[in-house]
């Protein structure tokens, strides 16, 4: 059997899935910008790595949390670059910016973008415009962002406010 390891865009689809489990394939890869195959495999990949609860298109919350604080960096490593426009993600999201010490500044480089910073490349091309449509998921997507650039310091806010979305009391 042919082994499905996880690409980038799976973490995106694992973080609109969060919020949006019943999502249609078609909303689904509209909104992040994949086509109807590539959401489709995505989910397959996710089920197959415990990401997905068994059997279905809910995300295993816990386990999407673990995946993402320890092994987001590793998996999918930043890459920076020179002070670009683009879509505000990390620090430079005024929401994220407020909580984490200033220096984690960065955005997804894009014509539709509105600020000025170092270029990071995103997760997967389609990032900057789905984030640009879902508030939620550029959040989501921006944490994991200070995960994979920030220090110690800035990955323990990061994952303490993921937890606080992941898994609420």
């Amino acid at each position: 059997m042919e082994q499905k390891s996880l690409r980038a865009a799976d973490l995106g689809v694992a973080l609109r899935l969060e919020h949006r489990p019943d999502e249609h394939y078609e909303d689904l890869a509209g909104a992040l910008g994949l086509s109807l195959s590539a959401s489709h495999r995505s989910v397959q990949r996710l089920q197959a790595s415990g990401l997905l609860l068994p059997g279905s298109r809910r995300v295993n919350r816990s386990a999407l949390l673990e995946f993402l604080v320890h092994g987001a960096r590793y998996a999918f490593p930043p890459s920076l670059g020179a002070e670009v426009r683009g879509v505000p993600t990390a620090g430079s999201l005024p929401w994220l910016g407020e909580q984490l010490p200033k220096g984690l500044d960065a955005v997804w480089p894009s014509a539709d973008g509105s600020v000025r910073g170092p270029a990071l490349v995103p997760l997967y091309g389609g990032s900057p415009a789905a984030a640009l449509r879902d508030e939620r998921l550029h959040r989501s997507l921006a944490l994991v962002d200070a995960l994979r650039i920030g220090q110690a310091r800035d990955r323990k806010i990061a994952e303490a406010l993921l937890r606080k979305q992941l898994l609420p009391e």
